[in-house]
């Protein structure tokens, strides 16, 4: 089940990313974004970019109610990790070029396109939120800031909606909602940002891939 989640977060998804369909009304009508909007959006973005590599904990929320927990390390461009802790056996990584999910306990792994997943938005090397993703809300409070992006794949349409510090503007959580209207969402704590990172954190077996097709 807990993998099941996991491709929900990965695969856009097929799967972590993102995705209740927005129908083509909901689109036509959004509005301009406002002149503070689209001044969150430039702070936003210069956060992201600020920030290069990033590690800690985080917790996830399935959308039967669920929880798993693990570390998680993110070296930009294009790379992260998520290492779950037990007794989940999940492993997803991030090469800069794939995403895999792999199942510790039976070795075997689920490769998919980075540039399909919504994990790019993250991931880029440079992050402009207002001319790189469809942004249809963003939500300015006094303690956080909530902005959701409209996502548009190859493999599925949906929705990501991520939530900020408003102080800081650190990255505290993000939620996809899937093509049936479930939420997966991402909660990070304890994060250390712009530390050293350990390159074979984000390496990805594909031989072992090969290996399980012919199998």
């Amino acid at each position: 089940m807990l993998k099941r989640f996991a491709h929900r977060l990965v695969k856009p998804l097929i799967q972590v990313t993102l995705a209740l369909a927005l129908s083509m009304t909901a689109l036509a009508s959004a509005q301009a974004l406002t002149e503070e909007e689209q001044k969150t959006l430039k702070d936003l973005n210069a956060y992201f970019n600020s920030v290069k590599t990033m590690h800690g904990d985080f917790i996830q929320f399935g959308p039967d109610g669920s929880q798993s927990d693990g570390k998680f390390y993110i070296a930009r461009p294009g790379k992260v990790r998520f290492y779950y802790n037990k007794p989940s056996v999940l492993d997803i990584v991030a090469d800069g070029k794939s995403v895999s999910v792999r199942d510790r306990k039976l070795n075997t792994q689920d490769i998919w396109p980075l540039g399909q997943t919504p994990l790019r938005f993250l991931l880029s090397d440079t992050i402009d939120l207002q001319k790189d993703t469809n942004v249809t809300n963003v939500l300015v409070e006094e303690d956080l800031v909530t902005v959701t992006i409209f996502d548009k794949t190859k493999f599925n349409s949906g929705t990501l909606t991520l939530i900020f510090d408003a102080q800081d503007y650190a990255l505290k959580q993000w939620t996809v909602t899937d093509q049936q209207g479930y939420d997966t969402s991402v909660a990070v704590y304890n994060v250390v940002s712009n530390g050293p990172t350990n390159p074979d954190l984000f390496k990805i077996d594909y031989l072992a891939n090969a290996r399980q097709n012919k199998n």
